[in-house]
């Protein structure tokens, strides 16, 4: 069941997210001859003479002193009209660079106040629950990973609890970072899709590593709980040493000592055990309760740093004894724990499959039918963390089309892969292009260009030095143009996201849409998602 209807972060209406689209395109149309200009043509075209006024040394010093020392003007006091003024508008050259600076910040993310907090969200998903512990995931992945891993992870959890769902589909899933520690920590159903075999292979590979790691913290976990019991029943009155032998000498292997707390509970699903359990009766019901009562009483000795692992870990990758270890004639303890932790299993849940992580290897395009794919699919949250190119824009495509989808939580990255209408005229104007996707940019055919995306180019080495040779008394002129296309650079992403903001709000079915900042810039520069839930009718 989803939450009931609850009050999320205020939104920007479309007509705001297209004000805001129009007013950055109209800045970034005068800039991109800055953008699109071809590192490698700088001097062979002479192009700061063409399209820069000021020398370079001006344009250094402006770019080098924090903004607020530029030209006097604040961004309080911009008036939209006055990038008029930061170029000539009969030569096109870049005349004012201390607006320049200012408007390149001013039409950036950051600036703009279209971006909704992250904790303005978790809080309005999260409604009265607490947010899980979360799980350091330092050993199992760089740091920079980790980040974006932990900070989506609980963003997905909430909109999933919110919305009442259970299944996640991760787009470019790579070798399954998100997918495994979405399954794993938050006990999702987790269908990774990625293009490439080789990544679907590390997926499988790195979580036969993380049984591996498993292993380890298993004997761990069994050598503190056995010294912290000892060292307890020491302390134990004589009459009750009976009662603290038995509770010892409890295997941890079986089920219920394997499982985080949150696992044990009978809302949970507790892995199979491979065989048949035969409902239990009335009377033994009492029993099974204060059992699992008396797991969790065993499982809250484990130390911090066991119990942060079982909760991480796949309960599939503990390895189960076999019940013939038993003695002919009668069932060991575990042997009995095992059969009654099976039976609470098969009525918490008639599902068994919850905690799950599935890669599969598949080439997503706008058309691409979901259900061609997962042959079980319900309704589920799709997901992309750095989805390269086109593939973040076919995300959202195939999440307006397809109604099991109830929301999508969006990263991109590789800008400079965007494929763009308006750019190759020679192409089928029936394809699916990556960029633009919002009707106001269709329709003043706007295009970036590659180089304004990302310059890249090949040329030999004997080139390379040659040019050195020959321009290196003007370097002061190519750092200096290039400063000035790092300034741009917000401003670029700012029309991809707004872009793709601005589609999903021309949507009718679309119940919340926004950008959030969800990853530290430092660690991770791609860090904006797009975000949106769909209407409850649709559910």
């Amino acid at each position: 069941m989803s939450r009931p209807a609850a009050a999320l972060p205020t939104q920007l209406s479309p007509a705001e997210a297209a004000g805001t689209l129009r007013r950055a395109a109209q800045f970034l149309a005068r800039a991109l001859p800055l953008c699109r200009a071809h590192t490698v043509e700088f001097y062979t075209r002479a192009l700061w003479d063409r399209l820069v006024a000021p020398p370079p040394d001006a344009v250094l010093e402006v770019l080098r002193r924090p903004l607020g020392e530029a030209s006097g003007a604040t961004a309080a006091l911009w008036d939209d009209d006055r990038f008029s003024n930061v170029f000539c508008e009969e030569s096109k050259q870049l005349i004012d660079i201390d607006l320049f600076a200012l408007a390149a910040k001013y039409y950036s993310l950051s600036s703009l106040g279209v971006c909704t907090p992250l904790e303005h969200v978790l809080e309005a998903l999260r409604g009265d629950n607490q947010g899980r512990t979360g799980v350091k995931t330092d050993e199992f992945m760089n740091n920079k990973k980790s980040h974006e891993v932990q900070v989506m992870s609980e963003l997905v959890d909430n909109i999933v609890n919110y919305c009442g769902i259970k299944q996640v589909i991760d787009i470019g899933s790579g070798k399954g970072y998100l997918s495994s520690f979405l399954s794993m920590q938050y006990n999702l159903k987790v269908y990774g899709i990625d293009s490439s075999n080789n990544n679907t292979n590390g997926a499988h590979e790195r979580n036969r590593k993380l049984k591996k790691h498993w292993r380890a913290y298993q004997s761990r976990g069994r050598a503190n709980l056995k010294s912290q019991r000892l060292e307890k029943a020491n302390d134990r009155p004589m009459e009750s040493e009976i009662k603290s032998k038995a509770i010892s000498e409890k295997p941890l292997s079986n089920d219920s000592s394997l499982q985080s707390q949150d696992q044990v509970t009978i809302q949970d699903t507790v892995p199979s055990c491979g065989f048949t359990e035969i409902a239990p009766s009335e009377t033994n019901k009492k029993n099974e309760v204060d059992l699992v009562a008396q797991t969790q009483s065993d499982e809250s000795k484990l130390s911090e740093e066991v119990l942060a692992v079982l909760n991480v870990l796949p309960a599939d990758a503990v390895e189960y004894f076999s019940s013939s270890q038993c003695k002919c004639g009668e069932l060991c303890e575990e042997e009995k724990m095992r059969r009654k932790m099976a039976s609470l299993k098969a009525k918490a849940s008639k599902s068994s499959e919850s905690n799950l992580y599935f890669p599969l290897t598949s080439c997503i395009t706008a058309e691409t039918e979901l259900s061609d794919i997962i042959t079980d699919l319900e309704d589920c949250m799709m997901v992309g963390l750095h989805t390269c190119g086109d593939l973040a824009a076919n995300t959202l495509r195939i999440f307006t089309a397809e109604p099991e989808i109830k929301a999508v939580c969006s990263v991109g990255c590789c800008y400079h892969l965007l494929s763009e209408q308006f750019e190759n005229q020679e192409e089928c104007p029936e394809d699916v292009w990556g960029f633009p996707m919002c009707q106001y940019l269709k329709d003043k055919g706007w295009c970036c260009g590659r180089n304004a995306r990302m310059s890249a180019c090949l040329v030999p080495d004997s080139c390379i030095m040659d040019y050195y040779e020959k321009y290196k008394h003007r370097m002061n002129e190519l750092e200096a143009f290039n400063m000035l296309k790092v300034a741009l650079a917000p401003c670029i992403e700012v029309l991809i996201l707004l872009d793709r903001l601005c589609y999903l709000k021309e949507q009718d079915n679309i119940a919340w849409s926004g950008l959030v900042k969800l990853f530290d810039p430092v660690k991770s520069p791609r860090c904006y998602a797009v975000i949106a839930l769909k209407k409850r009718s649709s559910f």
